[in-house]
């Protein structure tokens, strides 16, 4: 009888797992496949709404940058009062701020809609607080290669949703599309239902996470390891968001048609699904920081060689696929070394601000593409930017200090990694 309940219990406990881990792949799904079929949009409100190119292209910017700004404090909120209310409440503020950008005007409607509350949806419907809840709901041998799968999923909606808002805004108009993101976006609020929080057991708890939040914060501050983990996420930011922006203008230049641009940014897509899972399996394996060290490095080889050799279509979708593959990789590898140093207990609040890191990165890759385009007619500064500090994330995550470390009184001392 005792053998019969604790299986019951054991095949219960795996389908509340499996619950999360699923409904956590397919809101980050939408969430990001919403966020990247936003670009539909600027065509048909330059024609309607007469709004600039630079001020949609800031709308975007600033959605990125809220998203970031935002990551640590919702992440706390995600730590103390759980998952679940976090996940549903971003995803109303998400649904609203699509709402805004589909009646709004130009200013109510991209800047506070599209920018700043679909920033801060974004940022509770995204890896911080989703990474958190599978992190602790998952067995800590299969962390690293859950991370991975779910980080798989959020690419894969991008290839319905995007087609599906470009048929209802050029059958419908584009506020009709709005309104269709808008329902999408509400599927996250019953998604979210289905996401739970495991709480850390007290008893199995180290002294990195009996510290509360601010303490846990200075431990991260005080660690050179989290503090070069956190500067190497700015390239990743950096170099993927400047790809994602201004790669198609890129290829203009260059005399690449344009339906090259469309075909490259869907292999990065797939590619991403492809990498996210090889990254959680060999994570798994292999020590997390070279492998986020070798993520930044091919991906800096990738594009000293794109650049250094005549642009062409399939140079473009070669330089896409390998793009692809080491393209949001490195977020799950991120979210083990976060946990291997400092546990689970305020996962969610260290790792935002490490992304807020990786925003940063991203508001400046998108920045100093069109600066660097308007002062000298060329990307070539920005694609030296790109390589230079693609490098210096390598040095800096190959020679990462990636032990654990417990602050008692004045003492730091090395201590056993939760795996």
């Amino acid at each position: 009888m005792k053998l019969t309940k604790e299986s019951n219990k054991s095949a219960q406990l795996l389908a509340n797992t499996t619950i999360i881990v699923i409904a956590a792949a397919m809101i980050l799904s939408i969430s990001m496949g919403i966020r990247q079929s936003l670009g539909l949009f600027l065509q048909p409100i330059n024609s309607e709404l007469g709004v600039s190119a630079s001020a949609f292209g800031f709308a975007l910017a600033l959605q990125s940058l809220v998203w970031g700004i935002t990551q640590p404090f919702v992440g706390a909120l995600g730590d103390r009062f759980g998952a679940r209310p976090v996940v549903i409440g971003s995803a109303g503020i998400y649904a609203l701020g699509l709402s805004f950008m589909a009646w709004g005007g130009p200013v109510l409607g991209l800047d506070v809609g599209a920018g700043l509350l679909v920033g801060i949806g974004v940022s509770g419907t995204g890896f911080g607080v989703l990474f958190g809840a599978v992190a602790r709901a998952v067995p800590a041998h299969r962390r690293v290669q859950t991370l991975g799968m779910v980080s798989a999923g959020g690419s894969l909606a991008t290839l319905f949703i995007a087609p599906f808002g470009q048929y209802l805004i050029v059958n419908n108009g584009w506020r009709v599309g709005a309104i269709a993101l808008v329902a999408i976006a509400l599927l996250m609020v019953l998604l979210g239902v289905l996401i739970g929080s495991k709480p850390v057991d007290a008893e199995t708890e180290d002294d990195r996470q009996r510290l509360n939040a601010r303490e846990s914060l200075l431990a991260a501050a005080r660690h050179p390891g989290f503090i070069a983990m956190t500067v190497a996420f700015f390239a990743c930011g950096f170099q993927l968001m400047f790809i994602t922006v201004h790669l198609p203008a890129f290829l203009a230049v260059c005399g690449v048609p344009p339906t090259v641009s469309a075909t490259a940014l869907g292999i990065i897509g797939i590619g991403n699904a492809a990498g996210s899972l090889l990254a959680g399996y060999l994570g798994a394996r292999y020590s997390q920081k070279r492998l986020l060290a070798a993520a930044y490095l091919f991906r800096t080889i990738a594009i000293v060689c794109f650049i250094t050799t005549p642009v062409t279509a399939d140079t473009t979708i070669l330089f896409a696929a390998t793009m692809g593959v080491l393209w949001l990789g490195v977020v799950p590898l991120v979210s083990a070394l976060t946990v291997k140093l400092f546990g689970l207990r305020h996962f969610n609040t260290l790792f935002g601000f490490a992304f807020f890191s990786h925003q940063l990165g991203a508001f400046t890759g998108s920045w100093l593409g069109g600066l660097s385009f308007d002062l000298t007619g060329s990307y070539t500064l920005a694609w030296t930017a790109l390589v230079t500090v693609g490098a210096g994330a390598f040095l800096l995550q190959w020679f990462m200090d990636d032990q654990p470390r417990s602050t008692i009184g004045r003492a730091t001392l090395a201590i056993p990694a939760i795996q």
